[in-house]
């Protein structure tokens, strides 16, 4: 990756994140999808060809999903969890927590990645009663990739969440290519 760089636009089969990206503009871009606001519903509808196939939700419009499903989350959690995206893939009646991680310098973000299986259980909680499985995946960039992150990167396999660098592949979220 290179600062400055662009992508995403083109690609067929994943998507390509750079240090600030719109993960809903980024899917519309690729050929064949289309993001859109259903009416009456939380967040925005995810497209192919036409075809619902996902739901995308940003911060505050995944509770509003909640409310929607009649899900009262104040009963199930002490604390609201703010996704950066979510993104429930039809299909595999699976929610995607989604958490872009860009870092050009060392900062916080060491200790945020160990985070993420008290977060996928928290949103297990919510989401559990629709039948929904919850899949957590940071999106890293190259600076992960140093040795001095392997320990943390293990600890995320180890409690059954994911990392991919710099792409999301569509086929891997259950979405067509």
């Amino acid at each position: 990756m290179k600062t400055g760089g662009t992508g995403g636009a083109k690609t067929l089969t994943g998507l390509k994140f750079e240090s600030k990206v719109d993960f809903q503009t980024l899917l519309g871009n690729v050929p064949g999808y289309s993001i859109a606001k259903i009416t009456g519903k939380a967040g925005a509808g995810v497209f192919f060809k036409g075809k619902l196939v996902a739901r995308c939700f940003k911060k505050h419009d995944f509770y509003r999903f909640l409310e929607e499903s009649e899900i009262k989350w104040k009963n199930m959690l002490s604390k609201r969890l703010l996704p950066d995206d979510a993104m429930l893939v039809i299909v595999r009646e699976t929610l995607f927590i989604i958490e872009v991680k860009y870092q050009q310098v060392a900062g916080s973000v060491d200790e945020k990645l160990q985070t993420c299986d008290f977060k996928r259980k928290q949103y297990l909680k919510l989401v559990s009663p629709l039948g929904l499985k919850v899949e957590y995946v940071y999106v890293l960039n190259d600076w992960f990739r140093k040795p001095e992150y392997k320990d943390v990167l293990d600890y995320i396999n180890s409690v059954n969440c994911h990392y991919k660098f710099n792409e999301l592949p569509l086929a891997w979220l259950g979405l067509p290519i």
